[in-house]
């Protein structure tokens, strides 16, 4: 039986870098799904009905890049270098081969290791995601980097940009806030300032307008699941899309009545629709 994504115990391991990861390890299975985490979020961000829905049928790790959380280290102020971290992680787990996927600021991680590392890559799910270059992705609209970004995280502001404004998805979203709060024993350490500075840099930088960086991703040739909020004010749906387009063998879902925090708050479906897509068969 796999132990609740509540109860999995945090542990550590030290990768070549120097870097002391805090991870979790939960469910069962040859080829792992690791999981990159979103912008300032730690561990205890993630929606425990998700992970548990996800282990199911497979064994998920979630962790800290370095930096985050319970890692060690300083956070980097570049996608590439986050992505150069992350592999020591997978490198230090003697994990060869791998399923990701990446939530928001995750996602550019995975879609650079998938580029830096394709043979660590079997499949890749990009969920909140942008292509880098994509034009209007320097930074985030004033409102949501208000919302998301100020020095002590709020709640209120988080709900707004995670959760769409109708009272189906913010209860959805409460419910979900609810469950990962849950966690009493071992929490993760919270992501401090510095890490929220770096992070946010690093976003920048991806979003640089720049069209012949978006070409890039036509080098990923691994199946890509790409998904989606209707109404994410963060990384809008257009971006989904133009995501799909550009990689060869992708295919795209639009979730209905949510926005940023979509997998959360269809964690039911969504899982549904990794699980699906994960045991499809390759038509390589």
């Amino acid at each position: 039986m796999t132990t609740p994504y509540t109860e999995s115990t945090t542990r550590r391991v030290e990768a070549g870098n120097g870097i002391q990861y805090a991870y979790r390890d939960t469910g069962t299975g040859t080829v792992p799904l690791i999981l990159f985490q979103h912008f300032r979020g730690n561990l205890d961000n993630w929606d425990p009905a998700l992970i548990d829905a996800l282990a199911a049928n497979r064994r998920v790790i979630t962790f800290d890049n370095a930096g985050v959380g319970g890692s060690s280290g300083r956070t980097p102020d570049t996608i590439a270098a986050m992505a150069r971290d992350a592999i020591a992680f997978v490198s230090a787990l003697q994990v060869e081969r791998a399923d990701l996927l990446g939530f928001s600021i995750g996602s550019f991680v995975a879609q650079e290791i998938t580029l830096t590392r394709p043979a660590l890559v079997r499949r890749l799910i990009l969920a909140s995601s942008a292509p880098q270059g994509a034009v209007g992705m320097h930074g985030w609209a004033p409102e949501v980097i208000g919302a998301v970004g100020a020095p002590r995280p709020d709640p209120a502001g988080v709900l707004g940009v995670f959760y769409a404004l109708t009272d189906s998805s913010r209860a959805a979203g409460a419910q979900a806030f609810g469950r990962m709060k849950a966690r009493t024993d071992g929490r993760d350490e919270a992501t401090t300032w510095d890490t929220r500075l770096a992070q946010y840099d690093a976003v920048c930088h991806w979003g640089i307008p720049n069209h012949a960086m978006l070409q890039r991703v036509s080098a990923i040739d691994v199946p890509v699941f790409v998904a989606n909020g209707d109404h994410d004010p963060m990384i809008l749906p257009r971006y989904s899309h133009l995501l799909a387009g550009l990689i060869p063998e992708a295919t795209v879902k639009i979730y209905p009545d949510s926005a940023h925090g979509f997998l959360f708050q269809h964690h039911t479906e969504f899982a549904a629709d990794v699980d699906a897509f994960l045991g499809a068969p390759s038509h390589s």
